[in-house]
């Protein structure tokens, strides 16, 4: 985390109006690349979104959705854990939400909590918090095994880019809804959660399901890359439409008659 940038644009050849044009060209793409996941019904798509607090993960979720046929959908904002979930290993409540064959889902905040907010705030042994990333690990490779596609998206922001959202959240009367109070509290740790992050990083980004730091000051920017990651990663899917064995002459007949 320490060397990426957060106020940087790595890959845009150009400024924001260059970003917006190449975000809306890619439109039609991703539509019609998540088209043919859905009709295929072999695989799916799991993207995974972390970040601090106003990082930016309900603006790129409003973002990502806006390209797919929302019917093929399936967005799971991960709160704190109910009691039912506390009863479970941390996974539990993961494995409930994962995509069928066909779907793209989206993680609002994941298992990764339990890796990043239990080591800032002391919720488990440190013993424990080691072997869940193995157990992480384990578990997204099962999942690449069985046919879903890992995104994991960091949304970097800088702590000062943080604090301007805050105080932005508080001036806006449409926006003062989404400000808690508990978020103040949260930046006085923002340097254990950089640790946090760093160590999650490191110990869970493999080759079948990497993480992707993205600098998310730019909130242009931020949509961009993750539009460019996202047709990338459907690109090398290459989902086909079925070629189901008709008899079209006969068919096409029938429906004249």
């Amino acid at each position: 985390m320490a060397d990426v940038d957060p106020g940087s644009t790595p890959g845009l050849k150009g400024g924001d109006k260059k970003a917006l044009r190449e975000t809306k060209k890619h439109r039609d793409e991703l539509f019609e690349l998540h088209e043919r996941l859905y009709a295929e019904r072999k695989r799916s798509l799991l993207v995974v979104l972390q970040a601090m607090d106003t990082g930016g993960k309900d603006g790129t979720v409003t973002h990502v959705v806006r390209n797919f046929n929302p019917q093929g959908v399936l967005i799971t904002p991960f709160k704190a854990p109910t009691p039912e979930e506390r009863r479970h290993g941390f996974l539990w409540r993961i494995r409930r939400r994962l995509p069928e064959a066909g779907f793209i889902g989206i993680f609002n905040r994941s298992h990764y909590e339990d890796v990043l907010v239990a080591r800032v705030h002391d919720l488990a042994p440190p013993a424990v918090i080691e072997r869940r990333y193995g157990l992480i690990n384990e578990f997204e490779k099962a999942l690449v095994r069985d046919g879903t596609t890992i995104v994991k998206l960091c949304l970097h922001i800088s702590y000062d880019e943080q604090r301007q959202r805050l105080i932005d959240r508080l001036k806006d009367p449409n926006k003062r809804w989404k400000f808690n109070p508990h978020d103040i509290d949260e930046r006085a740790r923002w340097e254990d959660y950089m640790s946090a992050y760093g160590l999650a990083v490191a110990r869970c980004s493999t080759r079948r399901a990497p993480w992707y730091v993205v600098p998310a000051n730019d909130k242009v920017y931020r949509n961009w890359a993750v539009t460019m990651i996202l047709v990338e990663t459907l690109r090398e899917m290459d989902p086909q439409y079925p070629r189901p064995k008709l008899d079209i002459p006969r068919l096409l007949k029938n429906l004249r008659a």
